[in-house]
């Protein structure tokens, strides 16, 4: 798929800023999570969770989702290409696990949530580690992420090893695959 450069760069900048975003709203999730696994006090405990389910509805998600459909559209209109580099497998791998994970977790934040809304639950129903250990590996995954977009670690996949080869001239010396080690 080809598009003008400033239509690439629109696609890029929508891009970066959700997974920019997505970054930051985990890392907020962490400190919520991290707020109500270790304070005394009950309201900030309850609140922490309340908080949580609502971040994560209402920014988690759709940055989520949309770091996925613009990292999917930037790579098909880019020299990239979607399966041509182990880096852009490696990122829609982690970006696919990280949002499904993500779309099975809330489920559990939404109870907490509920017990937290509750009065009558007794504040001991809420002492999980389980949201902290989620953003953190989060924070973890997605570092990851944002590492292999910066410096792009060399290496064609098989199908981008053919698509090279079927873009050379015909008598420009085309090469059979990969370079033997």
């Amino acid at each position: 798929m080809t598009t003008s450069s400033r239509l690439r760069k629109l696609i890029l900048t929508a891009h970066i800023t959700a997974s920019v975003g997505w970054l930051g709203t985990v890392a907020c999730g962490f400190v919520l999570a991290v707020a109500g696994m270790t304070s005394s006090d009950s309201e900030t405990v309850r609140a922490s969770h309340v908080a949580l389910e609502l971040l994560a509805w209402f920014a988690i998600v759709p940055l989520a989702v949309a770091s996925l459909a613009t990292g999917v559209l930037q790579s098909l209109s880019s020299p990239w290409g979607l399966f041509r580099h182990y880096w852009v497998v490696a990122k829609l791998s982690i970006n696919l696990f990280a949002t499904l994970v993500l779309l099975l977790y809330l489920p559990t934040l939404r109870d907490l949530a509920a017990a937290a809304s509750t009065p009558a639950e007794e504040i001991a129903q809420l002492d999980s580690l389980s949201p902290a250990l989620h953003a953190g590996a989060a924070l973890l995954i997605l570092g990851v992420a944002t590492v292999l977009a910066v410096f792009k670690p060399g290496g064609l996949t098989p199908y981008g090893w053919r698509k090279q080869r079927e873009q050379r001239a015909p008598g420009e010396g085309a090469f059979a695959g990969p370079p033997s080690r």
